[in-house]
């Protein structure tokens, strides 16, 4: 076995084991979603998690990204400007995490980049393969030996974009290569693709996750796992033709429908046996998920004993809710703990402007809070101002967040 068997203290014949999640047909699937699902349902089995995700763009991190294309940046306690999935994965998995979760396509080639420079290639022709391949098989590897504690049982990566574009492949060939340094036995593809209902026709279409499986394929990875993703339930006659035209196995073709809430996808893998799967495919043997307090914590989002509060939330990018991710789940999980639903409102601070601010009474009236976030630049203040001062000046409770506290003082 190669360096990157990672084996663990007490247990020499253990070998890390690795879980690649990668998505087909279209963006936006979820992907970071099912590999915070998978994290939160091994965790439940009693073994230790790492997660990561490697972004194909060529920005050395999201800090300097326009939010209303990338969405909110999540920053880590080490100070680490990474993609907000990783907020997922901590929200999910109740873990701290760093920098190393977080890998770009700038990261990498600035490594390589550096290291040509110094004479660390020797006069070697720098290529994608195999030095950009082994610098991320690098950064995988580097998960299996954190700074604290033990290493973890499993690794979770999540590969950004979607299978197809020219900016994924030097993962997916480095997570190939992984499989093939570190054993089949040890490794373990999730391919998240669209199962889209026609109309016209009146039925589910699986030629597309077809044409995502042959592409992904051709590369040289065979999925294990076929996350569908679709607004109805897709019945076994049509997963048994997906296992048949994919070569995955019945087992591993698994229904995602949308969920009432992303907290309760979890437990939807949960019922379809997945994390059963996936253990029996890997080689581990685990305890029972206990997913008690995960159910409490669904049941209470959606059947809340305690009403209703509505809150208004004005900022600069509310046209893209994800780049106020992190506030979306943290006003959820207050509703959480006070068995409330939150009625989010996300309005634009411009509006506030009109009319020298007179719309502030007319649009704030009927909430029973006001949350201003953080933002950059001059655009939208002027409104931040006259909100604040209506919810100051009439008792609406008020707080205010980076850009938000600054313009209440």
């Amino acid at each position: 076995m190669v360096e990157h068997s990672h084996r663990l203290p007490g247990r020499s014949d253990y070998v890390t084991r690795q879980i690649f999640v990668t998505g087909g047909v279209v963006s936006s699937l979820g992907k970071g979603l099912t590999a915070s699902s998978l994290g939160r349902l091994l965790r439940a089995r009693g073994l230790t998690v790492a997660m990561q995700k490697l972004d194909p763009y060529l920005n050395v991190d999201p800090g300097t990204m326009n939010p209303f294309q990338h969405g909110e940046v999540f920053v880590t306690e080490d100070g680490a400007e990474t993609d907000l999935d990783i907020g997922h994965y901590e929200r999910f998995l109740d873990v701290n995490l760093g920098a190393a979760a977080n890998v770009t396509t700038g990261q990498i080639y600035s490594t390589v980049i550096a290291k040509e420079r110094r004479g660390e290639y020797l006069g070697d022709t720098v290529q994608v393969i195999p030095h950009i391949t082994d610098a991320i098989k690098e950064r995988m590897r580097a998960q299996a030996h954190p700074e604290k504690g033990d290493p973890p049982h499993v690794i979770i990566t999540e590969i950004g974009g979607t299978v197809g574009d020219i900016e994924s492949l030097p993962f997916l060939e480095a997570i190939r290569q992984f499989r093939q340094d570190v054993g089949r036995e040890h490794t373990l593809f999730v391919h998240l693709t669209l199962i889209p209902f026609i109309a016209a026709a009146g039925e589910l279409k699986t030629k597309p996750t077809q044409h995502s499986v042959r592409e992904l394929m051709e590369i040289g990875i065979q999925p294990d796992v076929l996350i569908c993703r679709t607004d109805r339930e897709l019945g076994e006659e049509l997963k048994r033709k997906i296992a048949l035209f994919t070569n995955v196995d019945l087992e591993g073709v698994v229904e995602a429908c949308d969920a009432e809430t992303i907290y309760e996808v979890p437990l939807h893998y949960r019922k379809q046996k997945l994390d059963e799967y996936i253990c029996r495919k890997l080689g581990l043997e685990t305890e029972e998920p206990d997913l008690t307090e995960w159910k409490q914590i669904v049941e209470r989002i959606k059947r809340p004993a305690n009403g209703t509060v509505r809150i208004a939330v004005v900022g600069k990018y509310t046209q893209l809710v994800d780049s106020y991710k992190s506030v979306q789940e943290a006003l959820v999980h207050g509703g959480i703990a006070n068995d409330v639903e939150v009625d989010i409102h996300w309005l634009s601070s411009e509006d506030f402007e009109r009319d020298g601010g007179a719309r502030a009474a007319e649009i704030l009236s009927g909430y029973h809070g006001l949350l201003i976030p953080g933002g950059f630049g001059v655009r939208g203040v002027e409104g931040m101002l006259e909100a604040i001062r209506w919810a100051r000046t009439n008792g609406l409770p008020f707080f205010g967040i980076c850009l938000g506290l600054q313009c209440a003082v």
